[in-house]
């Protein structure tokens, strides 16, 4: 069985948001980029009639989470344990539409040793003798968050792999004045190394033919970051390394190595997307791939951020891509820039942080999950402190819908029961504020930002015309205001979740593709916390 689409269903949708690090809980910066853009997609396009299978998986095998149990004292497995449980905690209780974290089990690492090995065996992989950071005492060989230095892009620190600020990517001897994360203070030099690695630049021809047609619904700073790699030769990515935490290589010519934990990424989705699909459909697909087939033509989209550019960008695709034509690649990667907590970084490792649950110890889902959306850091960083959010929330949303509210149950009282009318004007400009929703979650122009904003724009100009008491007596009859408040609880709906339920249990209905009413039954707004 492979994705449910029926002519009625429309374009199947699969959106993958980042794969979490299981080395600590999600904070409020995870939160307000991939997790909560994406599921406001996924609600949209539900709300659509479209079948979506959204879902993510931990990246277990990923260095950091070797480095930070080695700093807790606890193993990796523990460490992973508590974490992935964490992380599925918090996305249910923001509202991401998840139906759960896929288990890293016997099917999983299957799915990865069999897109690993088909790769290997239609001779896509190359033999690399290269020189890895090595640390001296331990006698350990260094990688991604195991290492750190200096870029040698913009000279800033960074890790392995891929620079945190920048973007540009990393790996073997690039990183300028390596050192050991475990033990700052031990010896470290390079040693030689033989692995296996996927050669990009044979792929440069498809490569550069993707990025040109899916741009487009780009932003900016992560598409030139795209163009500032594809100027350079595009660097070998590993496809082994000498390591001790993640799943063993199955190639002779390797023997006693990983695979390269970033390898992981793409079959982690294929197996994901699988297992989600199931619980959505009741039933599993024969083939764990089946909904990546490119006969399928699912759209595809990947929701990250920008430190993880090159990964979800160009190595992921390249991994895709020597497949041949067997899979789909994706159609959008929708980037977010950093959120910053008290104007610095949100990290895990320095314990600068707001964990997504103490967010809702202060605020309600549906007023979070607004702020967030409102202040996301879409195309540049974004500041939340808990002073500012309080603010917000209450001067551009809270206390403008419940003075709506309010104006309209004066309003539905005095005009009794039964259906409103609503006026051709009435519609259009319903149409308008319908507009407005379509635009900001269009993939090409996606912004949960615009979202947000477009209803505090509205509520306030719906608020003043219903306290001014201009119903039936300035042009905004009762019906014009309630056709104009249900576009903007449609608009909002995929933000506001418990909201939108509240007014669906009132008989409203909330349909994106609708056309305006000619008549409206009176209901009540729901207020906000």
């Amino acid at each position: 069985m492979t994705a449910d689409r029926t002519p009625a269903a429309g374009r199947p949708a699969v959106l993958i948001a980042a794969t979490p690090t299981p080395n600590g809980d999600l904070h409020v910066g995870h939160l307000a980029g991939p997790y909560l853009s994406a599921d406001i997609y996924a609600r949209h396009l539900r709300a659509l009639g479209r079948p979506v299978t959204f879902t993510t998986c931990t990246d277990d095998s990923q260095s950091y989470v070797l480095a930070s149990a080695r700093r807790k004292g606890v193993t990796p497995q523990e460490l992973t344990a508590g974490a992935t449980s964490a992380i599925e905690k918090s996305l249910d209780a923001m509202g991401i539409s998840m139906v759960g974290l896929p288990p890293i089990d016997d099917t999983y690492r299957a799915t990865v040793l069999d897109f690993v090995t088909r790769l290997h065996r239609d001779g896509r992989l190359r033999l690399r003798t290269v020189r890895l950071p090595y640390a001296q005492t331990s006698g350990q060989f260094l990688y991604d968050g195991l290492v750190g230095g200096e870029c040698p892009v913009c000279l800033a620190s960074s890790s392995a792999g891929a620079c945190e600020g920048c973007g540009h990517p990393n790996n073997f001897t690039e990183l300028l004045r390596p050192y050991s994360t475990l033990d700052p203070d031990e010896p470290v030099s390079h040693r030689a190394c033989t692995v296996l690695v996927l050669p990009a630049e044979e792929y440069r021809d498809r490569i550069e033919e993707h990025f040109a047609r899916v741009s487009p619904h780009w932003r900016p700073h992560a598409a030139q970051l795209v163009r500032e790699i594809l100027a350079r030769p595009l660097p070998d990515i590993p496809v082994t390394v000498p390591g001790e935490w993640g799943i063993e290589a199955p190639f002779d010519e390797t023997p006693g190595q990983i695979l390269y934990p970033w390898i992981e990424a793409m079959p982690a989705s294929i197996y994901a997307t699988w297992w989600a699909a199931a619980r959505r459909t009741g039933e599993p697909a024969a083939e764990v791939d089946a909904h990546w087939r490119a006969q399928e033509d699912a759209e595809l989209v990947y929701f990250h951020g920008f430190d993880n550019v090159y990964h979800w960008a160009l190595m992921d695709l390249v991994m895709l891509l020597a497949h041949g034509d067997r899979y789909i690649t994706p159609v959008g990667n929708v980037c977010n820039e950093f959120y910053e907590l008290d104007h610095a970084k949100f990290s895990t490792s320095r314990n600068h942080l707001i964990n997504s649950r103490d967010l809702l110890v202060s605020a309600p889902r549906d007023v979070a999950r607004f702020v967030l959306a409102l202040t996301a850091p879409e195309y540049q960083r974004t500041n939340f402190s808990y002073d500012s959010a309080r603010d917000l929330a209450r001067d551009r949303l809270v206390g403008p819908w419940n003075a709506l509210a309010d104006a309209l149950d004066a309003l539905v009282g005095a005009a009794g029961a039964g259906p409103l009318p609503v006026s051709d004007e009435g519609r259009r400009r319903a149409a308008a504020i319908a507009a407005r929703y379509r635009s900001a979650y269009t993939l090409a122009t996606f912004s949960p930002a615009q979202a947000a904003d477009t209803t505090v724009q509205q509520i306030a100009r719906l608020r003043q015309a219903a306290v001014a008491g201009r119903a039936d007596t300035a042009g905004d009859t009762l019906g014009d205001l309630l056709v104009q408040v249900t576009a903007v609880l449609t608009g909002v709906a995929p933000i506001l979740i418990d909201t939108a339920g509240l007014v669906r249990e009132r008989g409203v209905v909330l349909d994106p593709s609708a056309r305006p009413a000619m008549t409206v039954n009176p209901f009540s707004l729901p207020r906000l916390g």
